[in-house]
């Protein structure tokens, strides 16, 4: 059920938000260079030298509950391997065998992080002793170590000693994910005092009015070489944490009049309407990891039920492409924000963007289970059942294309961590439950109009 929408679609807004992130991958020396982030039209078809690519069988002899929980542990196995530990901060990326010597950590793949350590408590994964150990460590190095400014921190930190990479931004967007996983560990380990207080003091540091910086929406970051971006946070995508984390803020909180100063274009794809400003599928997922947004609305529109349609139309839009790229098929597809043969590109459709080349990107299903699971789970038995070779320790590789024979050798912190995250809520809503407990979180809610369905 869609509500009056705001009008005027715009240029993908995450494009502009990917900026500071492809420029940080283009100074890395160890990572891929990024790649034109357009370039559909011309690209010649390709034959798939895979037999299965187009199989209707699942390829997977396990349970859909088997599979899925292979992946959360895969993904927790990421997390724990790949967080310094004598900081807690995780690694960006890591090499899908487990070795690298890779030092950048994210602030977004450690805010999963934080979330994985409760999943894995949930699920027994880990004894609760040690997990509390790594959440409240993690918490600790934020507070001491991690570059920031204003309760918000730099996009990349060196994971041993927290410093600021590359001089990368002040990521507004990424201290959001961060402080999702503080709250997680806040309400799931609430009879650790230790773990209750660090939460608290990071999260109501946070500065939102200042990330204001005169204005009605958010910027996207600040530098101190530069100060403010001038992008700002203003079309709909993965924001509404954001919004969300700052109205209910009880030292610096935003106005409730921010919820609704962000528009909500429409887009139309083989007559499904939704609400999305063109960007990866990515962006139909990530606040709805941790934020419940099933059977509410507000005065705009059922969110939940909107990625349900944005899934839907990604769907048949890979389909679509079947005729330039044979691998695509009913149980394999997905293209969201990825690695590719050619480095690290934002791409995806409906409408097309990005230089596609028959690639699917794993996390795109797997994020999205929960909208449309039969679909998504499709995909993932296929994955897991029919190439091997995108299967290793810590999961599904970041991305593959077997028209080239095309593996990444490397994983991503934040593309692990949807997958997980997601899973978990598609099987028992542990995520959603627990971060849903935050009082902070349901105020916000209530001031941003959110109701239930009738």
């Amino acid at each position: 059920m869609l509500f009056p929408l705001m009008p005027d679609f715009e240029a993908p807004l995450f494009l502009r938000h990917l900026q500071s992130r492809r420029n940080f991958l283009r100074q890395g020396s160890r990572l891929l260079l990024a790649v034109p982030l357009f370039g559909f039209a011309g690209i010649p078809s390709c034959s798939s030298s895979n037999p299965n690519t187009t199989t209707t069988g699942s390829g997977y002899t396990g349970t859909d509950d088997q599979l899925l929980d292979d992946v959360e542990r895969t993904a927790f196995q990421f997390f724990w391997d790949q967080a310094n530990p004598s900081t807690g901060f995780v690694k960006d990326r890591a090499h899908a065998a487990g070795s690298d010597s890779y030092n950048a950590s994210s602030i977004a793949s450690t805010g999963f992080g934080l979330t994985a350590l409760c999943i894995a408590d949930s699920r027994g994964y880990s004894d609760t002793t040690t997990l509390q150990n790594r959440a409240l460590l993690t918490l600790q190095s934020l507070q001491t170590l991690a570059a920031g400014h204003q309760g918000f921190f730099y996009h990349f930190l060196d994971w041993g000693s927290g410093a600021r990479l590359n001089q990368c931004e002040l990521s507004s967007i990424d201290t959001a994910i961060l402080m999702c996983g503080v709250l997680s560990v806040r309400q799931h380990f609430s009879s650790n005092a230790a773990i209750v207080a660090a939460a608290n003091q990071l999260y109501q540091a946070v500065n939102w009015q200042w990330m204001l910086n005169g204005g009605t929406t958010l910027s996207m970051g600040w530098t101190p070489e530069s100060g403010f971006i001038s992008s700002r946070w203003d079309h709909y995508c993965e924001l509404m944490m954001i919004y969300l984390l700052g109205i209910g803020s009880t030292t610096y909180p935003l106005p409730a009049s921010s919820w609704q100063a962000w528009t909500r274009p429409t887009y139309t794809y083989q007559g499904i309407t939704y609400i999305s400003s063109g960007d990866p599928l990515f962006t139909h997922q990530y606040s709805h990891a941790w934020i419940d947004f099933r059977n509410k609305h507000d005065s705009y529109a059922d969110y939940f039920q909107n990625s349900v349609y944005a899934t839907q139309a990604h769907k048949l839009f890979c389909l679509s492409l079947q005729p330039q790229f044979s691998d695509y098929g009913a149980n394999f597809w997905g293209i969201t924000s990825s690695d590719s043969r050619n480095g690290y590109v934002a791409w995806g459709g409906p409408p097309a963007m990005g230089p596609i080349d028959g690639t699917v990107v794993p996390c795109a299903a797997a994020g999205s289970v929960p909208f449309v699971p039969t679909d998504c789970i499709a995909v993932l038995r296929n994955l897991r059942g029919y190439y091997p070779n995108a299967w290793g320790r810590y999961g599904f590789t970041d991305a593959l294309n077997p028209l080239y024979n095309w593996y990444n050798q490397d994983v991503i912190g934040i593309d692990q961590g949807i997958g997980m995250l997601m899973a978990e809520n598609y099987r028992s809503g542990f995520v959603w439950n627990n971060f849903m407990t935050n009082p902070e979180i349901k105020n916000a809610m209530t001031l941003a109009g959110f109701q239930p369905n009738s």
